[in-house]
């Protein structure tokens, strides 16, 4: 139910932001680092949902804090003159990565029979 909601989330927000204005060259970056951010806490969400311990209030503080903390970031850093905004990405980046990760691996151990369960049935078969 929730991985539906999440999925329907998604596709609402990828229709809202094609008929959006376009955001001008000024906020681009800003948007960038905060659109890396939500993908992470989306990705969190999935595999939190698939190890059966989602949160909605985590996953919306998280949804929004990360997003925000990027923002913030990314502007520090353009005031100090220092691209602050490549530690958030290479973070956001590898948290995205490991949840991709047991997502995959969540997916895979759920459509690939298991090897002991064969022998066994197998074994039992020739007696």
């Amino acid at each position: 139910m929730i991985l539906i909601a999440i999925v329907i989330g998604c596709i609402l927000g990828a229709v809202i932001g094609i008929y959006a204005p376009m955001v001008p060259y000024t906020y681009s970056g800003y948007l960038a680092i905060a659109i890396i951010a939500a993908l992470d806490s989306v990705f969190g969400g999935i595999a939190a949902t698939l190890n059966k311990n989602f949160d909605l209030k985590i996953f919306v503080t998280g949804f929004f804090g990360n997003a925000i903390l990027s923002i913030l970031l990314t502007y520090l850093g353009q005031k100090l003159n220092v691209d602050i905004y490549l530690a958030a990405i290479v973070v956001f980046v590898g948290r995205m990565f490991n949840n991709l990760a047991i997502i995959r691996r969540y997916y895979l151990n759920k459509w690939t029979p298991n090897k002991k369960e064969e022998s066994g049935e197998s074994a039992k078969e020739q007696k």
